[in-house]
């Protein structure tokens, strides 16, 4: 994770952040506990990275997993097409962990204000830029290359039950994208995920969401 993270995360952005914070450098490390967290060393200029090596175990189990605020990230936002798993979720965390970097970086971090729209903003840019899959690539070929084993078969969720007939093209459905809720309407059902036609303040657009993502409508009261 933390080669993943220098050479898939810092190193395509390092000169344009090196432009920002002139001698700034990155330095990755594994803790002995479970807290993950990026910190800045404003005398050394040294943004410091910590991957817990408890938290690593945590993530390769699907009880302990579910708890991360990495895993509610996957299954809200769509990362990696909603899917839990092992690799998944480590090159998430990944990602998770450079975006508070970035976040930093643009003075958009402050005292009870770290999960905030513009963490968010950086997040969703690293995995719609080919970011994220790019640091899963790497964790996935390093992980071979070792013989490490980084599973990256999905866990399942609270609605892993539901499979392709659960669905029906012409159903009505809505799914969140963040804070921003989509309606619409199933136009295809695939292997893994819907197409959706949307409609009101999204008329036009069309996603391919994953199953655990969608939900229906509340009936209308009589």
């Amino acid at each position: 994770m933390c080669d993943a993270t220098r050479h898939r995360l810092w190193r395509p952005a390092r000169d344009w952040l090196q432009e920002r914070a002139p001698g700034s450098e990155l330095v990755c490390r594994v803790g002995s506990g479970q807290a993950t967290y990026h910190r800045f060393d404003p005398a050394r200029r040294q943004h410091l990275i910590t991957y817990g090596v408890r938290m690593i175990a945590a993530k390769h189990q699907p009880d302990s997993a579910h708890g991360w605020l990495s895993a509610r990230e996957i299954l809200k936002r769509g990362y990696f097409g909603g899917e839990l798993s092992t690799l998944n979720l480590l090159a998430h965390t990944c990602c998770h962990e450079f975006a508070h970097l970035l976040q930093y970086n643009a003075g958009q971090r402050s005292y009870g204000s770290v999960h905030n729209r513009h963490f968010y903003r950086i997040l969703d840019q690293l995995h719609a830029s080919g970011g994220a899959d790019a640091t899963r690539r790497f964790l996935a070929e390093q992980s071979q290359a070792l013989a490490i084993p980084l599973p990256a078969t999905p866990f399942a969720t609270a609605d892993g039950h539901l499979q392709a007939h659960d669905w029906q093209v012409g159903e009505a459905v809505y799914f969140r994208h963040g804070t921003r809720r989509h309606d619409g309407e199933i136009i295809r059902v695939n292997r893994k995920t819907c197409t959706v036609q949307c409609s009101g303040l999204s008329r036009g657009l069309r996603y391919r969401v994953p199953w655990s993502l969608l939900r229906r409508p509340e009936p209308p009261t009589p």
